[in-house]
């Protein structure tokens, strides 16, 4: 098993994936580890980096593997995944997530233990963001 802050890393695609890579660090503070442009204003490869975690993302394109990937808008606003972002203020992330772009879950305080609330990025991806960690909490 390789040794790193995170060994599990998802990876998305993007029709304009250079805004979402300014969207993303703006409003969640992630920062670029690595970006590899693409022809015509396209990403090849991307990867952001935020505390030990890490996302891969693209430009989508019209290749073997790419075709399987379909945006939020392409299923009807529908999604297959979702990510969840560890932070230790939820309420600044939310006053810039909400002036950047589209609450679908408000801030609230939950039963165990988290503020947290869930935006959805310029494209339509949803993002939950809050205190919880897992790695802090004892497994029952």
């Amino acid at each position: 098993m390789p040794t790193s802050p995170s060994t599990v890393m998802p990876a998305l695609r993007y029709k304009n994936a250079p805004a979402a890579i300014d969207w993303l660090c703006k409003v969640f503070g992630f920062e670029k580890h690595a970006v590899y442009p693409g022809p015509d204003n396209t990403i090849g490869h991307a990867e952001l980096k935020l505390g030990g975690g890490m996302i891969m993302l693209g430009s989508q394109k019209d290749d073997v593997y790419a075709r399987r990937f379909k945006s939020p808008d392409d299923l009807g606003g529908y999604e297959t995944r979702s990510a969840y972002i560890i932070v230790d203020d939820a309420d600044a992330v939310y006053a810039r997530a909400k002036a950047a772009g589209t609450i679908v879950r408000e801030i609230q305080n939950t039963d165990y233990g988290s503020r947290e609330f869930a935006v959805s990025d310029p494209e339509g991806h949803s993002w939950s963001v809050g205190t919880y960690n897992p790695w802090r909490v004892p497994a029952s």
